[in-house]
This record gives structure tokens, C-alpha cells and sequence, in this order.
């Protein structure tokens, strides 16, 4: 009897080692596997019908945009996404490289993109992929070239409209190889480009800049990447010492918190709809800088070219939007991501009817006073205080207002990167 019972026990003691061993294997394996960080990403959303966006009368083509990564590294992977699309959609063909101009890439930089090991991808419907590593040395601030071609049609695009990038059309034919392509049409919007990662470091850091077209960059130069998440990478990476900071766009132009695009696609999903899509499950995220709520505040009542933008029923309260920031809050702080609330800016002298009013601008007062007061955030950017007229502060200052007195210039976007202090990101 005790003999078995030693037996017996010997041999669960050598089970138990074993699952030690392998345990500890195991982890030792996953431990040794790369992790990734975000270094550019965009906020995604259905097309509208617009028979002057040549990336809405794809097929049989090849489409070359380009994405400027803020920090760099040995290797990159890209993220591609069908979220919108309604059938599968192919994409027999995928490069990567160093742009030269829009259409033309550096000679000996173009790597092919592979999925799983193959170059041609089918990417179901409501999906994303994500390529396999290239390896594209780049640094931070690089802009990186990608080529897709689209061998059938394709009906339902996901974008992000305003790119402020020029991306060229081919005519028909595979040219995803070609150092230069030819120019059939030209587009100011990006088709299914989602993210561009690169291996994280320790301690590495991600700042998301979440909000409406004041993130997203409108009134900024075309391709000269002057948004202010764009002008703050450049001023925290040009910083002596410390690991590189990555800092990505997750604006939509016309986005609201509370509510979709009234009847207008490209205006996206709710910001509290696709808050955990494009901050909380962006990898390596620490820091999101939330900046909307204006829009909520202005579209009941107003129009864009005749068409409404939202019912006058529609106006939202005070206390809607702090409800809003409050649920943002809870769900980053629970994922350890920390909330740096931004105040909003000034509007008065908006050329869409209906925007602007007395009482929506004593709400944005309002907001603004929590914002700075309430201790609800991790930490406070006052945008408002810096883009506004001190003679007249529900406009923006002249030298910062693009001629549609909404969105700030490419010297306020400067200005307002300016303003943060960095130790909010730390």
C-alpha cells in the first residue's frame, strides 16, 4: 500500500512539473512575441452617393495613398477594414513604400503587403485584416506609401473622407509594383485604410485625439499634415531623451457625440458608439484627448447647402453632453487609459444657418465651465482660451479662423498643439 501510494504520488508530482514546464514554455513564447502600437490610425465610416468621388467607381484599379506615421520603427503592419461593405471584398494585391510625390514611390522601397503569407486578401464584410510584419524601417514623422489594387468593383467603400491627402486613381490595371503610376483621378479621401502599427517599446505611449472636424484637420492644408494631433506628435518627438510618443487622428468631420449622421453617412456613428472602436481598442493606447460635443450643440436647426443637419428637436442639453463625458470617462478609466478633456471653441460668424445661436453658445459656456472645474478628467486642455478673441470670445481670433470662422487655420492648429502641457501625456 505504500509503495502505490508513493508511486502515486511520485507521478503526480511529475504531472504537476510537467504542467509547470510547459506552463512556464508557454509563457516564455508569448512573452518573446512582438507587441504593436498604434502609429497612425483613422476613424472609418460608410460613403455618402457622390458621383465626383472617383473612390466611388473602383474596379479593376489601383489606388496609391499615402499616411504619415508619428513614431517609427523596423517594421510595420497594416490594417485595412470592409466595416461598411455589405459583401466580401478583394484586394489582389498590396504594396508598401516610401512616397516620393502622390504618385510615385522611392526606387528599391516598395515591399509587398502579405495576409497570412499571401498577397491577395478577401475581406468579409463588416471586417478588418491585418497584414502580416514588413520590413520598412522608418522613423518618426515618415510617410509611408500604400497600394491597393481592387480587381472587381466595388460597391460599398468604407472611407474616411476627409484624408486632406491626395490619393491617386490609376486607370484599369494591377500597378501596385510600379515605382510611378499614371493619373486617371484624384482623391482627397482614403478607401479602407484604418491603421499603420509598429513594434512598441517599453514604456511606450499612445495618445488618441477623439472628436469632430476640428481633430479631424478641416481648414488644414492639403498634405501638408497640419492638424493638431499631427503638429503634437511633431512637437513631442522632436523632444531630446525619452521613448517616442505615438499620437494618432480619431476625428470625423461633422461627428456628434450623441447621435449618427442625420442621414448623412460620412458624418459617422455616434462619438459614444465608436468610442471603443477607435480609442479602447487601438493597441497600446494610454491617453485619449477628447475634444467634441460642439457639433451636438449646433446642428438642431441648422443646414449644410439646404439639407438639415439635425431636427430642432434635437438639441441637446447641458446636462446630455456631461452624461456623455462621464460614460467616455468610465469606459477608458476602467481600461486604465486616462481622459484629458478639451474645452470647445468658439463659433460665432459659422457660415451654416442655424448653427450658431445665443442660447447654444451659453451651453457651450456652460460645458466649458465643467470641463475646467468639475475634476471629472484626468486632466484639462483649454483649447477655447487659446483660439478665442479676447474682444469677442465666442468668435475665433482672425489669425487663427479659417474663412469659415469655425475651424482654425493651419496656425491655429499650430497654436492649440502648442498650448498642451506635455506632462498631461506622461
Amino acid at each position: 500500500m505504500a509503495s502505490k501510494l508513493i508511486a502515486s504520488t511520485s507521478a503526480a508530482a511529475l504531472g504537476l512539473l510537467l504542467t509547470l514546464v510547459t506552463t512556464t514554455a508557454a509563457a516564455a513564447s508569448h512573452s518573446s512575441r512582438p507587441t504593436w502600437v498604434a502609429s497612425w490610425a483613422a476613424s472609418l465610416h460608410a460613403a455618402d452617393p457622390d458621383p465626383r468621388e472617383p473612390l466611388l467607381n473602383i474596379g479593376n484599379q489601383t489606388v496609391r495613398e499615402r499616411v504619415r506615421l508619428s513614431i517609427g520603427g523596423k517594421q510595420i503592419r497594416v490594417e485595412l477594414s470592409n466595416e461598411y461593405g455589405s459583401t466580401p471584398l478583394i484586394i489582389g494585391s498590396a504594396t508598401v513604400a516610401l512616397p516620393s510625390s502622390p504618385a510615385s514611390v522611392v526606387p528599391g522601397s516598395l515591399r509587398p503587403l502579405t495576409f497570412d503569407g499571401r498577397n491577395r486578401v478577401t475581406i468579409p464584410a463588416g471586417a478588418p485584416v491585418l497584414s502580416d510584419p514588413v520590413d520598412l524601417p522608418v522613423g518618426p514623422d515618415a510617410e509611408i506609401s500604400i497600394s491597393l489594387y481592387f480587381p472587381r468593383q466595388v460597391t460599398m467603400p468604407t472611407l474616411h473622407a476627409l484624408a486632406l491627402k491626395r490619393a491617386i486613381v490609376t486607370p484599369p490595371g494591377e500597378f501596385t509594383r510600379a515605382d510611378h503610376v499614371e493619373t486617371q483621378a484624384i482623391s482627397e479621401s482614403q478607401i479602407l485604410l484604418s491603421a499603420v502599427l509598429v513594434p512598441a517599446r517599453p514604456g511606450q505611449r499612445l495618445v488618441v485625439a477623439f472628436g469632430d472636424s476640428l481633430t479631424d484637420g478641416d481648414g488644414s492644408t492639403v498634405d501638408a499634415d497640419r492638424s493638431w494631433p499631427s503638429a503634437l506628435a511633431r512637437r513631442l518627438n522632436a523632444r531630446a531623451g525619452g521613448p517616442e510618443v505615438a499620437v494618432v487622428n480619431a476625428g470625423i468631420a461633422g461627428n456628434r457625440l450623441l447621435a449618427d449622421g442625420f442621414g448623412i453617412a460620412s458624418l459617422g456613428i455616434s462619438g459614444l458608439a465608436r468610442f471603443g472602436r477607435d480609442v479602447l481598442n487601438l493597441p497600446g493606447v494610454t491617453h485619449v484627448v477628447l475634444l467634441e460635443g460642439v457639433n451636438d450643440l449646433g446642428f438642431a436647426g441648422a443646414t449644410l447647402r439646404g439639407q438639415s443637419l439635425a431636427a430642432p428637436g434635437e438639441a441637446r442639453t447641458t446636462e446630455d453632453l456631461i452624461g456623455a463625458y462621464r460614460q467616455l470617462i468610465a469606459s477608458a478609466n476602467a481600461r486604465g487609459v486616462k481622459v484629458i478633456g478639451a474645452t470647445l471653441t468658439p463659433c460665432e460668424g459659422v457660415d451654416l444657418p442655424g448653427y450658431y445661436t445665443e442660447a447654444k453658445e451659453a451651453a457651450r459656456q456652460a460645458i466649458n465651465t465643467w470641463i475646467r472645474t468639475s475634476g471629472a478628467f484626468d486632466g484639462v486642455i483649454d483649447f477655447d482660451a487659446v483660439l478665442r478673441d479676447p474682444s469677442h470670445p465666442s468668435r475665433l481670433q482672425a489669425r487663427y479662423a479659417s474663412p469659415d470662422h469655425l475651424h482654425p487655420n493651419d496656425a491655429g492648429y499650430q497654436a492649440m498643439a502648442d498650448a498642451i502641457d506635455l506632462s498631461l501625456l506622461q
